[in-house]
């Protein structure tokens, strides 16, 4: 019914009762002074529950929550624009006792000669509660139900502003889980998912009331830590939450182990506004999860400059490949029975036209954390298989292989696309890994070495003697070579237990069929330990630099595939 029609009728009773009482939106009339019901159509009665009578005994108030009735009141009496407007929202009492919200609309009308009130009622319970649903979804994390990253930027505004009053200090830690991914793709995003959640929970038990804890994404967290007395606290909740972080979770059946990393920025000191100080904390973030994780830091000056000398070099290193500031080297690898050179190892330089020759440990990591590896690692072995076939005698190439190339899946079909591309025999390729490859989805990566080695390639494990578990990887695949780690032999003339390390090993691999590669031969009793201990091969310095191509032959024209003496190696390219 249309209220601006109303006051046409007011003064013909019998249309007008016949549009009220008939009216499908719930309608009343009531008196403006005392508020008291004169009429009430069947939709209202309908829609609240009381019947007309207990509605026609009760003023307008009587439907409004205790709490609301005096401000109501006022409001209505006090307020002509209430009286005269629309799309006012209030909220009723059914007569269950049950509370809805409506939105109203009125007019002045004259009924019976007597000035009054028409109201229409439209009940908007269902559509308030969803746009409240909305909201809170849009300010929450749907999996964790913490505040998201939107809602914690709103309340870290709204410390900051008495921050900047002088009345507090606050802190903002940024925390993300280590090794989550590995979760993942070892029990599932499920599993992963109810991680979370506890992660969540815990996170909650550590804060006091009143700091706020939020899911920023992924496996990343936020807390912020109000009124602050001084760093004192702030560290004492990193190591709270680092403690509790690090037990165990127990997730359908799975025992689950996670640390956390944390940066930590304090205002007001790293910060004016709720941006920079997020900045700073995933800054902080970042130094903890370089220093090896499972730890916390906090804001330093100068990771600012280091973030835009990385970001620097990552723009570098992402044009060197299209630029083809890249290049391959070839350090050989000597029999130690014949001292013939038995193959060469590939190895990846960068001569950058900004920064000059860079050291693979500077690029290498970097690359391995963008993603570049991947592309780079598809470089190096086609250039190095398609140089590798136009040598002349049959040696060995062995080629570098990055944890992150296991993980593209599509492995063993590039190595045999390249080695029919190249002409390359498989069985003169050696695909270098080391025991990460093994660490990270061992039963997939395992699998991808079988179809490897279904191609001819031989498998070394690189480094061998580095990590935790090496013995667990020889039982595990059968290695054409073993490759054992420089470290050893650093310093097998000045640690007995280094010289006994390498014969064990080599005595092992011998037992098992498997050739040994020692690394890092510098020094002629470097040479001569290594040829005691019974390795079957050697690489270093010593024996041959890391040569470009073009210097392969000039090698076995100078020292027909023999290893060059210490005093005539070439400088080649380091």
């Amino acid at each position: 019914m249309e209220l601006n029609a109303v006051k046409s009728f007011s003064g013909r009773e019998e249309p007008f009762s016949l549009l009220f009482d008939s009216n499908p939106v719930p309608m009343w009339l009531h008196d403006p002074v005392s508020l008291k019901f004169l009429g009430v159509n069947e939709a209202a009665v309908a829609h609240y529950g009381y019947s007309k009578e207990t509605f026609l005994a009760m003023n307008l108030v009587d439907i409004v929550p205790q709490d609301q009735r005096e401000t109501i009141k006022k409001g209505i009496c006090d307020n002509p624009h209430l009286q005269q407007g629309a799309g006012q929202v209030w909220r009723h009492i059914k007569a269950d006792g049950s509370k809805i919200d409506v939105l109203t609309s009125w007019r002045d009308i004259v009924f019976r000669d007597t000035p009054a009130q028409l109201v229409a009622v439209m009940d908007v319970t269902e559509k308030r509660k969803a746009e409240k649903r909305i909201s809170y979804m849009t300010c929450h994390d749907s999996l964790t139900d913490l505040p998201n990253r939107l809602l914690f930027q709103e309340h870290v505004d709204e410390a900051l502003l008495r921050v900047h009053r002088g009345n507090e200090k606050l802190a903002i830690h940024h925390f993300d889980l280590d090794h989550f991914k590995d979760v993942n793709d070892r029990l599932g995003h499920a599993t992963g998912d109810k991680l979370l959640v506890g992660v969540a929970s815990r996170l909650r038990s550590c804060v006091r009331a009143g700091d706020i804890v939020a899911r920023l994404d992924g496996d990343e967290f936020a807390v912020l830590q109000m009124a602050l007395a001084g760093p004192n606290e702030a560290h004492a909740l990193a190591e709270r939450i680092e403690k509790l972080a690090s037990e165990p979770y127990n997730i359908e059946g799975h025992q689950v182990r996670c640390g956390a990393s944390a940066g930590i920025a304090l205002a007001p000191a790293d910060g004016e506004t709720s941006g920079e100080l997020l900045r700073n904390a995933a800054l902080a973030l970042r130094r903890a999860k370089e220093d090896g994780g499972g730890t916390f830091r906090y804001f330093e000056p100068g990771m600012d400059a280091n973030l835009r000398a990385r970001q620097a070099l990552e723009a570098d290193l992402r044009e060197a490949l299209d630029h083809g500031e890249f290049h391959v080297v070839y350090q050989p690898i000597i029999s130690v029975k014949s001292g013939d050179i038995a193959g060469f190892e590939a190895l990846l330089r960068w001569h950058s036209s900004k920064r000059g020759m860079m050291f693979p440990a500077t690029f290498i990591p970097l690359a391995e954390e963008m993603g570049l590896i991947i592309q780079l690692g598809q470089w190096v072995l086609r250039e190095a298989c398609a140089e590798a076939a136009s040598w002349p005698r049959e040696w060995t190439l062995a080629v570098n292989l990055s944890p992150a190339q296991f993980k593209a899946g599509n492995l063993p079909h590039q190595v045999q696309a390249i080695l029919a591309r190249s002409g390359l025999p498989a069985a003169r390729l050696q695909l270098e890994i080391t025991e990460t490859v093994l660490l990270e989805d061992s039963k997939t990566n395992l699998a991808i070495l079988r179809d490897l080695r279904a191609l001819g390639a031989g498998i070394s494990l690189d480094d061998f003697g580095a990590g935790n578990s090496s013995l667990n990887y020889l039982r595990n695949f059968v290695f054409d070579k073993i490759k054992i780690d420089r470290s050893f032999v650093d310093e097998i003339g000045e640690r007995p237990e280094c010289l006994a390390i390498v014969r064990a090993v080599a005595q092992l691999a011998a037992d098992l069929g498997i050739p040994t590669v020692a690394e890092g031969v510098e020094t002629e009793e470097h040479r001569e330990l290594i040829c005691q201990a019974g390795c079957t091969e050697m690489q270093g310095y010593l024996l041959g630099r890391p040569i470009p191509a073009s210097a392969i032959k000039e090698l076995l024209d100078a020292h027909g595939g023999k290893a060059q003496p210490p005093e005539k190696c070439l400088a080649g390219a380091d």
